[in-house]
Parts: C-alpha cells; sequence; structure tokens
C-alpha cells in the first residue's frame, strides 16, 4: 500500500489561479467562462469534477468524497461578482503583497484558497469526508446555494466570504423592503395641482431613518434604490424605495416588522396626502452556532495550531450561509479579505492572508 505524503500548500500555484479567476469577468449570472476555467483545471490535475445544473447555461461544481462517503463538512465558494465599476480595469493587479481586482475579496479569493487546499489533498492521497461546491448567483438570488441543497446533504459548512480571517459563528438576517408612495400626476410646471409621490416617499424615509437610528434591536440598513414614475415634464404620481436591512444573530425579525408597519401605519395619519404601502420582499433568518460543537472545536484547534488569534465574531451580510441555514446545515462563514472592501472600486486582498486561508482550510479537512 502506498503511504499518503503530508499535503503541502503550493503558493504559486494558488497566485496563479486567484489571477487567472481574477481576471474573467463574471458577474452574477454570467459565470460560464470561469466556471468551466475552473472544471478545466480541476479536472486536468485528476479531481473528480461534477456539474450541477443551475438553469439552462450555468452550474454548480462539486467535489463530493467517493466510494459512498457521506461528506461530514462542505467548502463553499461563490464565484459570482457584482458587476464591474469599470469594463476596462476590472482584473488583477498586484502591488507589495495585496492583490486588486474585482471579486478579490468577494471572493474569488475564497474559492482559490479552497481549490489549493483539496487539490493538495489530492496530490498527497489523504482521502476525507469533506466536500467542495463552487457556486453560482450569490450576488443575485442565491440561486447557486438553493440548488446545492436541493441535491446534497451535509452537516456542516464553511463559506469563504471575506471575514479578515476571523471566524464567523453568528449571521446577520436580512430583510428587503419595499416601500410604496401614491400621488397625483399633474404638468411639471404646475407642481400645486399635483401630489408628488417622491415628497411624499422622503417624508416617509425620514421616518424611517429616525426609527433605524434610535432602534434598539442594532438595526443597520441601506437604501439601495430610489425611484419616482413616470420620468418626464411630470409631477411622478408613484415612487419606490428598496432598502436592504441587517439585523444580529438572533433578533426578532417579527418584531420588527410589526414596527416598520406601525411606522407607514401611523405615518399615513399624520402626514396629509400619505398613501404608502410596506411589502417584505425577501426575509432571511440569521444564526449564531455554540462555541462547544465538537466541529467548532476542531477549527479552534486549528487555530491555536498555526498561531492564530481564535475570536469568533458575526457576519454583517447577507450570503449563502442564510440559505444553508435554513436547510438545517450549520455553516461557518471564514474567508480572506475584508468585507468592507467587498463590492468597492478598491476591492483587494492580502495574498499573505489568502496562503493563510489556504492553510486553514486544508488543516481543517485533515482535522475532519
Amino acid at each position: 500500500m502506498t503511504q499518503a505524503k503530508q499535503p503541502k500548500i503550493n503558493q504559486e500555484r494558488l497566485q496563479r489561479l486567484l489571477k487567472e479567476m481574477v481576471d474573467i469577468y463574471s458577474p452574477s449570472g454570467k459565470e460560464e467562462e470561469v466556471v468551466e476555467y475552473i472544471e478545466s483545471n480541476l479536472t486536468r490535475l485528476g479531481l473528480t469534477v461534477r456539474r450541477q445544473e443551475v438553469d439552462e447555461n450555468r452550474y454548480n461544481l462539486m467535489i463530493f468524497p467517493e466510494n459512498g462517503f457521506e461528506a461530514d463538512l462542505c467548502f463553499i465558494g461563490h464565484v459570482d461578482t457584482v458587476s464591474a465599476y469599470d469594463l476596462e480595469d476590472f482584473g488583477y493587479f498586484e502591488e507589495e503583497g495585496t492583490i486588486y481586482g474585482l471579486g478579490t475579496a468577494d471572493m474569488k479569493a475564497g474559492c482559490a484558497a479552497m481549490m489549493e487546499a483539496f487539490i493538495a489533498l489530492h496530490e498527497s492521497g489523504v482521502k476525507k469526508p469533506v466536500g467542495l461546491a463552487l457556486i453560482v448567483g450569490e450576488e443575485e438570488d442565491n440561486s447557486g446555494a438553493r440548488a446545492l441543497m436541493k441535491e446534497y446533504n451535509f452537516p456542516w459548512a464553511l463559506i469563504g466570504e471575506p471575514t479578515n480571517l476571523a471566524p464567523c459563528l453568528g449571521h446577520y438576517s436580512y430583510l428587503e423592503v419595499i416601500l410604496r408612495t401614491q400621488g397625483k400626476r399633474a404638468h411639471s410646471s404646475m407642481p400645486e395641482h399635483g401630489q408628488n409621490a417622491i415628497e411624499t416617499m422622503l417624508k416617509l424615509l425620514l421616518r424611517f431613518t429616525d426609527y433605524a437610528a434610535n432602534n434598539k434591536h442594532g438595526l443597520v440598513y441601506n437604501l439601495r434604490e430610489l425611484s419616482g414614475f413616470p420620468g418626464g415634464f411630470v409631477v411622478p404620481d408613484a415612487c419606490e424605495a428598496f432598502l436592504d436591512i441587517h439585523l444580529p444573530p438572533n433578533s426578532h425579525i417579527g418584531a420588527i416588522k410589526t414596527e416598520l408597519e406601525k411606522l407607514v401605519e401611523t405615518s399615513q395619519k399624520e402626514i396629509p396626502g400619505m398613501n404608502a404601502e410596506l411589502k417584505f420582499w425577501d426575509t432571511y433568518s440569521g444564526y449564531r452556532i455554540s462555541d462547544e460543537r465538537p466541529l467548532v472545536k476542531k477549527l479552534q484547534t486549528v487555530y491555536q495550531g498555526m498561531s492564530l488569534n481564535w475570536e469568533p465574531q458575526d457576519f454583517r451580510s447577507h450570503s449563502d450561509g442564510n440559505i444553508l441555514w435554513t436547510a438545517g446545515v450549520d455553516p461557518i462563514v471564514l474567508g480572506p479579505g475584508r468585507l468592507e472592501e467587498a463590492h468597492t472600486p478598491e476591492e483587494s486582498v492580502s495574498f499573505r492572508q489568502v496562503i493563510d486561508a489556504a492553510q486553514i482550510y486544508l488543516n481543517y479537512a485533515l482535522s475532519i
């Protein structure tokens, strides 16, 4: 019997994987090229990769234990990004150990680190009950995660979102809220004959911002879109506002919804001409995993062995973790890069952190 050798991270290969992935433009819904690149590379290196169809032209890539093994843990990374800030300048650029480019932090660095960990495992001949899922659609509708949960079953997941290598055992809830106001259309030169729906919306939003500023639940919000209808030389008679609301783990989502409904109801009574509607478009529950769980203890041991600080935190954004938790999986969020740099023109990641992430992933897989 051939004895397995100690798995080892190949830093040059890791950097090449990351560079080539970042140089492929893969906004959500158009991930075909980067998925084909990943599949080709992993297959060339001898790994058995399975496609999972998400829709007619898009699919997830899966590597799961052979010989009937059930996976105790699945490493998960999404290969899609937000749209480029500048289509002429979104690619890989390195300066003094920092790698810049669209998707470097969110989350192609995490994907590359997971891929390298699995390549190292494969080259060593070590077999572990762990899987790898590189999925699509996270930035848009979580379509890849939803498809994954329909077909595969595993108790634990590690998601490589940017956490600055802090293990996130908690995850924020997420509400997508739509506010609508109605007015009366009139000629733009004679606004006194109409009721401007945008002005009405602004009054409502001021009440919402006051509520958010004084909210005892730790609510975080972002006004994502504000649109008036129709366009042209008229007083708009309709307005829509889309808001992202994030809540700490274990928050009482029902209480928040009730308070927002009462805010709109009260505003309609107190503000002249107010005609408003509130809808909750999407709701995702947050969670917190106990640090006493066995697989959390194993990850803590990995950190201790690498002389890394063990300081569990809460992941403040929406992610595939919300989808997996609802499906009965315990997802730990842990990856290279900083969340505050994701989705920005200056997105970047420290390559040293990418190397450390790959080593964490490898050591964690070996501990299972």
